[in-house]
């Protein structure tokens, strides 16, 4: 589903990757107030929502649920400096274990990876991109003992498949959050990553980086955020 959260906001959608083959980006329109047309691209394993501000621009076309669904969102939205950019990006788990395909032989931790760039629509210039700069807050980690992934019954919370959640921060999305509890994600490479569908489709900038936080298995929910007063 795209959401459109701004002021009057409304969504044309220009077509889509077929899920089986071919290119695989989500390309949409979003109307949203502001002076500055910008270009997002977006791949995350699985799913994001991204923000701007409080408002939600656009979450990820394909539902978290959907066995392996790698992606890419491209979109074109308004608005002006200065801008706080927040995403809520999840890792597909089955429950609190952390675990997915629990109960059968390919029972295991997945695996997240992120990575996003903002270019203005019609100059293709770099306006902020993904990398170590930004701060990122784990809030959902499972299992915290790896053993769990070898459990023959899982439970979340029991022995080795104990979790942490926690909901979302107060006021996270606000440029005037205290984020000073927030980590650096750690930049990986695409090798440690292995990002699939969608992700070859878009023409990455250089300096955009892969990231997540420190753990790419055991990390399952994690927000993320980046203050951009002017262009890069």
């Amino acid at each position: 589903m795209i959401v459109a959260a701004a002021l009057g906001a409304s969504v044309s959608l220009n077509g889509c990757g077929a899920p089986g083959g071919g290119e695989q980006v989500h390309r949409s329109h979003i109307e949203t107030d502001g002076s500055i047309s910008i270009r997002g691209d977006v791949w995350a394993d699985n799913w994001f929502a991204f923000y701007l501000g409080e408002n939600l621009i656009i979450e990820d076309s394909v539902p978290i649920t959907t066995e392996r669904s790698f992606n890419a969102e491209s979109f074109e939205f308004k608005a002006d400096y200065p801008m706080q950019l927040s995403f809520v990006i999840k890792d597909f788990k089955e429950n609190d274990t952390g675990l997915e395909y629990i109960g059968s032989g390919r029972q295991q931790m997945g695996d997240g990876g992120f990575i996003a760039q903002f270019v203005g629509a019609a100059s293709g210039q770099p306006i902020i991109v993904s990398n170590s700069d930004w701060r990122c807050l784990v809030i959902h980690e499972a299992p915290l003992d790896k053993a769990c992934e070898h459990d023959s019954n899982p439970t979340a919370g029991v022995g080795a498949c104990k979790f942490v959640a926690s909901d979302e921060p107060e006021g996270w999305k606000e440029p005037d959050y205290d984020e000073s509890g927030w980590t650096n994600p750690t930049e990986y490479s695409s090798l440690a990553v292995d990002p699939k569908h969608g992700y070859d489709d878009i023409s990455w900038d250089p300096d955009a980086r892969l990231i997540w936080t420190g753990d790419l298995e055991t990390h399952n929910t994690i927000l993320c955020r980046a203050t951009l007063n002017s262009p890069l």
